[in-house]
């Protein structure tokens, strides 16, 4: 590897400058290229390299080991590489070049970590949690960012789409004099935009939290899954905006310990400003969904209730007519019975001969089915 760059003892604000061998005429720098994913991800994960020097840029190397002849040649340079899902070796490249933490490298190779904010030596290691509101499938979509930040340099490792890095990078070279402040401004400037992608987002969950509602007081059935669905990306939400509030708490006390710009610190202010009020919505949120949830579940109950109730008196009124029909059948059964045995024809059967016989078995059919009229009346089957 070529010559390794050496730093001074930290000045009064806490910041090391480096020293570099002069720098010989700068050249007009190429135009910067969106930072966004790489064409080819199998040759480099670099999406846009560049040193800059007093706020400009000067050089857009496209590899590692130009970036850093290039940030060495550059006196009072600072180098800001963006990267997206980078290689083992490349994160081990940059380790080597910048002196970067092995547990901020381990934590930026396997991603999936919580918002947090670390300090190693002089070198600074940020991790945030994007978000970005999908439209089409009325979802919210995380990403991660892992940001390293030393005093001359300020490398980007993305794993996701959001946030649009290359929006940032624009804004920051079209204001030069915040630029030169140095990688503690493009730090701000990119939490600021992790922070501000945070209002679609909200906005996306309160119209849902609204259809939500429309929904459970029509009775729609499949609400109760959508509330599941919406609740569950309240949590990592919560998640991804929590632990900033402390984050930016715990960099605002450390302004008069680094010597932090006025101007930044009006920066970050209004940042954590934003994000007070953006995790306080998503706490909103969450407890006005297990509210929904506890709405919904009343509702459900009382529906199912209804229908129980509605079955319950459809088979008492099933019961009442299967009790007339067979207190009619029963009634029509015993004359059926007395006339189906005379009917017969038996030449010995009794009473075949008897004058009295049939006006006998009319006044008993009579009297059967007048008995049975009485019993079931007595009764409430009639």
């Amino acid at each position: 590897m070529s010559e390794r760059r050496e730093h001074r003892p930290a000045t009064p604000n806490g910041k090391r400058t480096a020293w570099r061998r002069p720098a010989p005429p700068a050249a007009t720098p190429p135009a910067p290229s969106a930072e966004t994913s790489p064409a080819d991800p199998d040759l480099t994960s670099v999406i846009d390299s560049a040193v800059y020097r007093d706020g400009r840029r000067v050089a857009s190397p496209t590899t590692l080991a130009e970036t850093f002849r290039v940030l060495r040649e550059t006196r009072g340079g600072m180098a800001w590489i963006g990267l997206h899902r980078p290689t083992e070796p490349e994160l081990h490249s940059l380790a080597g070049e910048f002196d970067l933490h092995p547990l901020a490298v381990e934590d930026a190779l396997e991603a999936h970590q919580r918002p947090k904010l670390e300090r190693y030596g002089d070198t600074l290691f940020v991790v945030l949690r994007a978000a970005r509101y999908l439209d089409a499938p009325e979802e919210v979509e995380f990403g991660e960012l892992h940001v390293f930040l030393g005093p001359d340099f300020l490398i980007t490792v993305r794993h996701g789409a959001a946030p649009d890095l290359s929006a940032v990078r624009r804004r920051m070279e079209d204001s030069p004099d915040l630029l030169s402040l140095g990688p503690e401004a493009v730090l701000y400037a990119i939490l600021d935009a992790v922070v501000d992608g945070y209002a679609p987002v909200v906005a996306g969950v309160q119209n849902d939290m609204d259809e939500i509602e429309t929904e459970v007081f029509r009775g729609d059935p499949e609400v109760s899954r959508r509330i599941y669905e919406l609740s569950r990306e309240m949590v990592e939400f919560q998640r991804a905006t929590r632990p900033l509030v402390g984050m930016l708490h715990g960099l605002m006390a450390g302004f008069a310990k680094y010597g932090t710009d006025e101007e930044l610190q009006r920066y970050l202010r209004d940042v954590a400003d934003h994000v007070t009020h953006t995790s306080e919505r998503v706490d909103g949120f969450r407890q006005a969904l297990t509210e929904i949830l506890t709405v919904n579940a009343t509702l459900v109950s009382q529906q199912q209730n209804a229908e129980m109730r509605a079955l319950a008196e459809a088979g008492f009124e099933q019961n009442e007519e299967i009790k007339k029909i067979s207190a009619w059948a029963a009634i029509l059964f015993a004359p059926t019975l007395v006339g189906t045995i005379y009917g017969m024809n038996f030449a010995t059967m009794p009473e075949l001969k008897w004058a009295a016989g049939y006006p006998f078995a009319i006044l008993l059919m009579a009297a059967v089915c007048v008995s049975l009229y009485v019993i079931f009346k007595k009764r409430d089957w009639l």
